[in-house]
């Protein structure tokens, strides 16, 4: 029994974004309609090295094909400064539920990047102004390059404003797409003056204000992994139309956490799930600005999971493993 191993360049190489984002709508849809599970993640805290292992198992049964998978992640802020390595790193395992076979070991470092700016993407398609072709970006790691080609994907991008307190990380994005859109750049409120604003900090202390935003910006709020984190100013958040992943997960660690854990914002407040509004159970029209409040969930990576499987095997990609012995059952 055969099981295909993708590593970072692997995983690259055969995820196609404008593949993956329905994909990833595909699970949203399934998620509200009953059709996966979820189980919540679980934590195993290191106070001992600063971190904490997460696992994140699901089942997804889509339109056209279904999957399970598990993702085992670490959050390791010191890695960076201490050992050279990434403060997060992931490792998934996607299996086949009828047979329970592992297909694939893949790296979830790259594979989580990916889903999460597809994410962004499922939700831009479905909040943000028909026309938008202007977007800001704030923070100028890994992520916002996969913020950009995702949202690209579903919207005529030409205009981008970038913003990061490192001018090296500037630089880098900017001439990554000089050639592709017209880049530069900005101050937040110039980044937030565009019609899709996507944030990607750690930061604990809003940095976007109201002011800062539009009459119709579309904000894809992506940062905020973790109890106690917070990007968007509470006031924001209060005037928009507010659409989450998953209530649990938002309201323990995503955007909302804060203001949610002082009151300053309930039930009421929020306008949908995401699955919900992909699923057209509930109508959410864009008027004024909207905010995508995003976790990150674990039936992303199960659909991620599979498109990067189909996609090594169709182009016969990774490295075959033997994990189990046929003789021996």
């Amino acid at each position: 029994m055969e099981t295909l191993f993708l590593d970072t360049q692997a995983v690259a190489a055969s995820v196609d974004l404008e593949v993956l984002v329905p994909e990833i709508e595909a699970a949203f849809r399934a998620y509200e309609q009953g059709r996966t599970q979820m189980p919540p993640k679980s934590y195993i805290d290191l106070p001992k090295h600063n971190g904490d292992f997460r696992s994140m198992p699901a089942y997804v049964e889509a339109e056209s094909w279904e999957g399970a998978a598990i993702k085992w992640v670490n959050v390791h802020p010191d890695n960076p400064d201490r050992f050279g390595l990434p403060t997060v790193m992931g490792t998934v395992i996607y299996s086949d539920p009828e047979t329970a076979v592992p297909l694939a070991v893949i790296d979830g470092t790259e594979l989580t990047r990916l889903r999460t700016g597809a994410a962004a993407a499922v939700a831009t398609d479905q909040l943000a102004v028909p026309d938008a072709s202007s977007m800001g970006v704030i923070g100028a790691g890994v992520q916002a390059y996969t913020q950009l080609r995702a949202i690209a994907t579903v919207r005529p991008i030409d205009e981008v404003v970038i913003v990061d307190k490192d001018p090296e990380r500037v630089s880098a994005f900017v001439d990554t797409f000089e050639n592709e859109f017209t880049v530069r750049e900005g101050s937040i409120a110039e980044a937030g003056h565009s019609d899709i604003l996507s944030t990607v900090t750690p930061v604990r202390d809003p940095i976007v204000s109201l002011d800062d935003l539009a009459p119709d910006t579309h904000v894809n709020a992506m940062g905020a992994d973790a109890a106690g984190k917070q990007e968007l100013e509470t006031r924001l958040l209060q005037a928009a139309t507010v659409v989450i992943d998953d209530y649990e997960q938002c309201t323990h660690s995503g955007e909302i956490n804060v203001p949610w854990d002082n009151g300053d914002i309930g039930d009421n407040d929020i306008d949908a799930e995401l699955g919900a509004v992909v699923s057209e159970t509930e109508t959410v029209e864009q008027h004024g600005v909207s905010v995508f409040d995003s976790t990150g969930l674990a039936i992303q990576d199960v659909a991620a999971a599979h498109v990067a499987y189909e996609g090594a095997v169709e182009a016969d990609r990774g490295t075959t493993l033997t994990l189990l012995d046929p003789a021996a059952v």
